[in-house]
């Protein structure tokens, strides 16, 4: 029972460790996708600025060619020049007009891209920090769980020790057959692994606790807990 009792320990530190991984998986996905955020928008952060200068170029040369049509206005000698030319200045002015709108709204942009990137920026330094916590707390879970692996081998070897051949010979075929569990509890006359009843003659062989005893179901080593005596204060007079 008590080997039992030190692999079953055993096994639960096991799985603790082996859980590490698809943590380490987990806490390496969560920055990878917080550095994706801010990747994502320091590249909307560029192509908005490339778009705003591409504008103000346009802007530039729109203004330019304003500044060229008043100049050219009063040149003219016709009514019929100065209203072609009148005309040319309307709709350089609506460009003008419709080009610094454009500017206006990349600058509102930036704003809001600036903001973005702070935000994101911000997360990013939270999670790495978090991050490195976490892995910090685990290194020394680990630490923890491999000395008490160790002491429970220790443990486990000494126990073994004190164990008839034949008997070891039969838990560890047992244990590598049922998952790890070699044993079971034989209560109310069940085996209470399988929750198959166990024949009478076979249910108080194992009660006496003289033998080695296996469940004809599961073939798992019964035993049975002695049952409590009422304590005296407790008992009827």
């Amino acid at each position: 029972m008590r080997l039992q009792e030190l692999d079953t320990a055993a096994e639960r530190l096991r799985r603790q460790l082996a859980d590490g991984p698809a943590t380490q998986v987990a806490l390496d996905e969560r920055l990878a996708s917080l550095s994706t955020a801010v990747a994502a928008v320091k590249e909307r952060m560029a192509a908005s600025q490339a778009l705003r200068r591409d504008i103000e170029k346009d802007l530039a040369a729109v203004q330019a060619r304003l500044s060229k049509y008043k100049g050219q206005l009063m040149e003219v000698k016709t009514n019929k020049e100065y209203h072609a030319m009148q005309t040319e200045i309307a709709t350089a002015e609506t460009l003008v007009r419709q080009q610094e709108d454009r500017l206006l709204e990349r600058m509102e942009e930036a704003e809001t891209h600036a903001a973005e990137l702070k935000a994101s920026e911000a997360a990013l330094k939270d999670g790495q920090a978090e991050v490195t916590a976490v892995r910090a707390k685990m290194e020394a879970e680990h630490s923890v769980i491999d000395a008490d692996l160790a002491r429970i081998t220790a443990e486990r070897a000494s126990v073994a020790a004190g164990v008839s051949a034949a008997a070891l010979a039969l838990f560890e075929r047992v244990s590598k057959h049922r998952r790890g569990q070699a044993m079971s509890e034989a209560r109310d006359g069940l085996c209470l692994q399988c929750h198959v009843r166990l024949r009478p003659q076979v249910f108080n062989t194992v009660r006496r606790g003289e033998e080695l005893v296996q469940c004809e179901s599961c073939s798992r080593i019964l035993f049975a807990v002695p049952a409590t005596a009422p304590d005296a204060a407790t008992s009827p007079s």
